[in-house]
């Protein structure tokens, strides 16, 4: 049973750390809104938490090469930063929209509220259950 909790622990984290992460690429991308030919980044780590989350014990994968996901555990679960290459807003090729960003930023700013809420609950828990 700790087992599986401590497993969610380690999800919580690496949620937690995505979610930084994508925090970091927005306000890069909010820093060079005036950089001509900057490519907005971006971080998807929802479908790789909601693939991962979904897969379950059932599936078994073969890892053929190191740039390959991990499926075992939340090792799997790394956040990556990624370039929007194929849009651009502008005559200058920058793809960096404001509005945008800045609703992105308060959406993944009340994510990471929300996880750092939902991870304190499952630290106390813990704490109650080996206290007894």
């Amino acid at each position: 049973m700790l087992d599986k909790s401590f497993q969610r622990v380690d999800v919580f984290k690496k949620t937690l750390d995505a979610s930084w992460l994508k925090n970091e690429a927005i306000s890069n991308n909010l820093a060079n809104v005036n950089t001509p030919g900057y490519k907005r980044q971006v971080v998807n780590f929802e479908n790789i938490l909601k693939d991962h989350l979904n897969l379950g014990d059932e599936v078994t994968m073969s890892r053929t090469h190191e740039g390959h996901m991990s499926t075992s555990g939340p090792g799997g679960l790394d956040a990556r930063v990624e370039e929007v290459k194929n849009t651009s807003f502008r005559t200058d090729q920058n793809n960096v929209n404001v509005d945008v960003e800045m609703s992105e930023l308060a959406k993944n700013q009340i994510k990471y509220s929300a996880l750092t809420e939902q991870l304190n609950g499952q630290l106390t828990r813990l704490k109650l259950s080996i206290k007894g």
